[in-house]
C-alpha cells in the first residue's frame, strides 16, 4: 500500500482512533500519525504505548498542518473541539469524524471549518464495549462498514482519498444522506443499546432476584445485554440527546411491538410467537451470510486459556 496521508491528526485517543493509528501505521497509510486527548493521562499512555509518532497537548497543535484531521471525540465535544482547531486548520485539509449521530456533528461542526477546508463526515460501524488508548487494534474495521456523509459541495477528489483510506484500513465504504443515516442507526444501534441499558437496570432494581443470582447464572442472552451496557457512558449520553428524535421514533415502534408480543402471551397466541420469531430469524441469518458475525456457538468467542 502506498501513502495516502501525509500527517493525520487524531482528536481523541480512544478505541477508533487507536485502531485507526494501528492500521494506518500497518498498512503505511500516512507518513506521520499525531494525536491528542484532553486527558493528560489519556496523552501519557498514547505515549508509552507508541500507536502515534507524537501525542501532543492540545487540538491546536496536533492539527498543524495535517492534511487529514480526525475527530474521534464524544459528539457532544465535537463542536467545542472544531472552534478551537478552526483557525489552525491547513488549506485544503479534509475534516472528518468517527461519531455515531450526523445530523447533530454537522450542525455543530461545519460553521467553524473554513471554506477552504473539506469537511466531510463520517462513521465507522465497528467498535467492541471497550474504550480507552489501549482497546484499539488494526483489525477493527475489516470487513465493517463505513459511511460517508458527503453533500452537495464535497469535493469530489477529497471524498475518493478519504474513500480510499477507509478501503485501505479494511471498511466497505458507503455514502449516506445525514439524516437517514441518524434513522438507520437509531434502529441498528442506538435504541438496542438503550434496551440494553434498560434490561440491565431491570435486573437491578428487581430485588426478588439477587445480585449473585444475576451474576452467577447469566444465560447467553443477559450476558450480552451487559456486554452492550459496559459502553462508555458519555458517549453514549451524547449520543442520545443529540440523535433524540430518530431514537424516540424508533423506540416508539419497539413499544407498539412489545404490547403486541405482551397480548401475544397474555392470550396464549403460540402461532402468533412462534411466527414472530421466525421472521426475526432471518434477520439474524442475513447478519451472518453478510459477513457482519460468525454463526460459530457463543458468538465466536472462545473461553480464555
Amino acid at each position: 500500500m502506498s501513502v495516502i496521508y501525509e500527517r493525520v491528526a487524531l482528536i481523541g485517543l480512544g478505541l477508533i482512533a487507536g485502531s485507526m493509528a494501528r492500521a494506518m501505521r500497518r498498512g503505511g497509510l500516512a507518513k506521520e500519525i499525531v494525536g491528542t486527548s484532553r486527558s493528560a493521562e489519556t496523552r501519557e499512555t498514547a505515549r508509552d504505548i507508541g500507536f502515534c509518532d507524537r501525542v501532543v497537548d492540545t487540538a491546536e497543535d496536533a492539527v498543524i498542518e495535517a492534511d487529514l484531521v480526525v475527530l474521534a471525540v464524544p459528539v457532544g465535544a465535537m463542536g467545542g473541539v472544531a472552534r478551537r482547531i478552526g483557525p489552525n486548520l491547513m488549506r485544503s485539509a479534509t475534516v472528518t469524524d468517527v461519531g455515531s449521530v450526523k445530523r447533530h456533528v454537522i450542525e455543530q461542526v461545519r460553521p467553524f471549518i473554513p471554506q477552504h477546508v473539506h469537511f466531510i463526515p463520517g462513521h465507522p460501524l465497528a467498535g467492541t464495549e471497550q474504550s480507552g488508548p489501549r482497546s484499539g487494534f488494526a483489525s477493527l474495521f475489516e470487513n465493517r462498514w463505513c459511511l460517508l456523509i458527503p453533500d452537495e459541495g464535497t469535493d469530489p477528489d477529497a471524498l475518493r482519498r478519504l474513500r480510499s483510506l477507509w478501503e485501505a484500513m479494511g471498511a466497505n465504504v458507503d455514502e449516506m444522506e445525514a439524516d437517514h443515516h441518524d434513522l438507520v442507526l437509531a434502529v441498528t444501534s442506538h435504541a438496542p443499546h438503550l434496551i440494553a441499558y434498560t434490561m440491565v437496570g431491570v435486573a437491578d432494581d428487581l430485588k426478588r432476584v439477587t445480585d449473585t443470582e444475576v451474576v452467577n447464572y447469566s444465560a447467553a442472552g443477559f450476558r450480552d445485554f451487559t456486554r452492550i451496557a459496559a459502553s462508555d457512558p458519555t458517549m453514549w449520553r451524547d449520543v442520545f440527546l443529540a440523535n433524540r428524535g430518530a431514537t424516540l421514533e424508533v423506540l416508539g415502534r419497539f413499544t407498539e411491538e412489545l404490547f403486541a408480543l405482551q397480548r401475544a402471551i397474555r392470550t396464549g397466541d403460540g402461532d402468533r410467537l412462534f411466527d414472530y420469531f421466525k421472521r426475526t430469524r432471518a434477520i439474524r441469518r442475513g447478519i451472518i451470510e453478510a459477513g457482519q458475525d460468525t454463526k460459530a456457538p457463543d458468538f465466536g468467542r472462545v473461553d480464555a486459556v
